[in-house]
């Protein structure tokens, strides 16, 4: 028997190398996610499934003489931890451009752009990243911050949630966005006192500036999924349902896993431009298995941050409704066509009214077919007459747990009291027997299963605030949390048979971390460290 701890597995590391073969897991707490054993002393795996969870000697007799034994040395092991709803390009062209997501000021977004655009100083410059939820001044930044960044250049910086873009003066030249220019429909251009253009473009006004930065080559876009696949990795998940995927995204991952460089699950959900494969035949799988497309993926309404969600009575901070993104006729169109091939839909929806007018066209096109497990992105501001539907129509609902320890800081100013209890309703979904899978919405948010499962259990930011607004009742179990991390984004998306808990005869997927986070302190689970992930019986990080 060899045995191997872990630093020793670094070897095995890379996707290219690591090999299958009879892997023991022990030294360290179990936990199966299965509510008859939930705990157990080792895991044995052989190729790309588990042989045998159980007892260590039990296992250590059926293991080959040549098992990889891998001590945890005190570390947790679980199930594969999934993130039921990420942006995987998005994840690595956030690493591999201006990345904004630590700003926490105009006056930081600034420098950081005037530092990139002196580092930079040939062409258009593309960011993403920045939320002004938290910052002192108060505001969105505007074309006036970016053009003292940056005079004269070209810059466009996506908002953090994708809702909302920030132009300079430049690129609202080159795009020719004028104080005539009207906004398309699902979208606004928001204005100065001066009545002219002030930068800030939201939801479908963003496509005004499409052409002005140039979009990422193949080349980059193929490093940034690989960069992806490793971040992804190293942080403990093992798979996730990646949203609004271009044809071309799609077939750089295939190869990508082809050549054996990239090693986590994904469930594609293609945008509608890029659906015409799966609404014809239904959904198809490369020849690894690992790169699978599930469905669609469509838009409701923007987000309650810029306040662009659908809600069905006016914000409470501000004049208007929010924004439906798209239009009943080509929602249905493309709802029935899925429905025909038994493709899922994935819609997003934010806002009480866009959710309920997505289980309105949800509970049409399915016409009584509760088993096709369609999904409401987000799902985060819910109305207590809708949350029942949701099981009733076997609809799943896709939540980030972190949204809501960022969103809290504004949404009691956006929603007002007397519907605050509607926003993210972990626990009044699962008390009502609807499937709740966990996700990071990434690069929205950072991507991070512990953040996930922290927020979840204890629904405080991340240091540690939170008041009476923020219905800490809508906290769920540790249990509860694993399973929405785990099982429940394996049934969304059709693999419970093979994933989402350790069990005999399933998929060889698992996360550990260095600290059990079934039992530490709340605020002791975001230092947990990440250090071991298998995927279908290979080492794809051990640290």
């Amino acid at each position: 028997m060899r045995r191997l701890a872990l630093a020793a597995l670094l070897a095995t590391a890379s996707l290219s190398t690591a090999k299958a073969g009879d892997l023991l897991v022990h030294g360290g707490p179990i936990h199966t996610g299965v509510d008859a054993a939930p705990t157990a002393q080792a895991v044995l795996i052989r190729d790309d499934r588990i042989l045998f969870v159980g007892d260590l000697a039990a296992a250590k007799a059926k293991a080959a003489k040549d098992v990889r034994d891998i001590d945890l040395k005190g570390a947790a092991a679980y199930p594969g931890f999934v993130d039921a709803h990420a942006h995987l390009t998005g994840i690595g062209l956030r690493e591999l451009t201006l990345n904004l997501d630590q700003v926490k000021s105009v006056a930081e977004l600034v420098a950081a752009v005037k530092a990139y655009a002196a580092a930079h100083p040939e062409g258009a410059i593309y960011g993403r990243g920045w939320i002004e939820t938290h910052w002192p001044e108060k505001r969105f930044p505007t074309k006036a911050d970016l053009d003292a960044a940056a005079p004269g250049r070209i810059v466009v910086l996506g908002r953090s949630d994708g809702h909302a873009s920030v132009a300079s003066t430049a690129a609202l030249a080159k795009a020719g966005i004028t104080a005539a220019t009207p906004a398309p429909a699902g979208g606004q251009i928001l204005k100065g006192p001066d009545g002219q253009p002030d930068g800030m473009l939201i939801d479908h006004a963003q496509s005004l500036v499409e052409g002005v930065i140039p979009p990422p080559s193949l080349a980059l876009k193929r490093e940034a999924l690989e960069k992806a696949g490793q971040l992804y990795a190293s942080r403990g998940w093992t798979g996730l349902a990646n949203m609004s995927v271009e044809t071309e995204d799609h077939a750089l991952l295939a190869a990508l896993a082809g050549e054996g460089r990239f090693g986590l699950r994904v469930d594609n959900y293609m945008d509608p431009s890029a659906a015409g494969l799966v609404l014809s035949f239904g959904p198809f799988e490369d020849k690894t298995g690992l790169i699978r497309v599930r469905g669609i993926k469509l838009y409701m309404d923007g987000a309650l941050g810029s306040r662009g969600a659908a809600l069905l009575e006016p914000y409470s901070d501000a004049e208007g409704l929010g924004l439906q993104l798209t239009q009943r006729d080509k929602g249905l169109s493309l709802m029935k066509k899925a429905k025909a091939v038994n493709a899922q839909v994935a819609m997003h929806a934010i806002g009480d009214r866009g959710n309920r007018m997505t289980l309105d066209w949800f509970e049409e096109a399915l016409a009584g077919d509760t088993q096709a497990r369609w999904r409401i992105e987000h799902a985060q501001i819910v109305a207590d007459t809708d949350l029942p539907r949701f099981a009733k129509l076997g609809v799943i609902a896709s939540m980030q747990p972190s949204h809501a320890i960022g969103d809290l800081f504004f949404a009691p100013a956006r929603l007002g009291q007397d519907r605050l209890h509607e926003g993210y309703r972990w626990n009044d979904f699962l008390k009502a027997g609807v499937v709740v899978a966990a996700g990071s919405d990434a690069p929205v948010e950072v991507g991070d299963p512990r953040i996930e499962f922290y927020a979840a259990v204890y629904r405080h930011s991340l240091d540690g605030f939170a008041n009476a607004d923020w219905h800490l009742e809508e906290a769920v179990t540790r249990a509860q949390a694993l399973k929405m991390l785990t099982l429940a984004p394996a049934y969304a998306a059709f693999r419970e048979k093979d994933l989402g808990t350790l069990e005999a005869g399933k998929k060889a997927d698992l996360t550990a971390f260095d600290q059990d986070l079934m039992t530490i302190e709340p605020k002791a689970i975001l230092t947990a460290q990440p250090v071991l992930t298998i995927v279908d019986g290979k080492v794809a990080f051990a640290r």
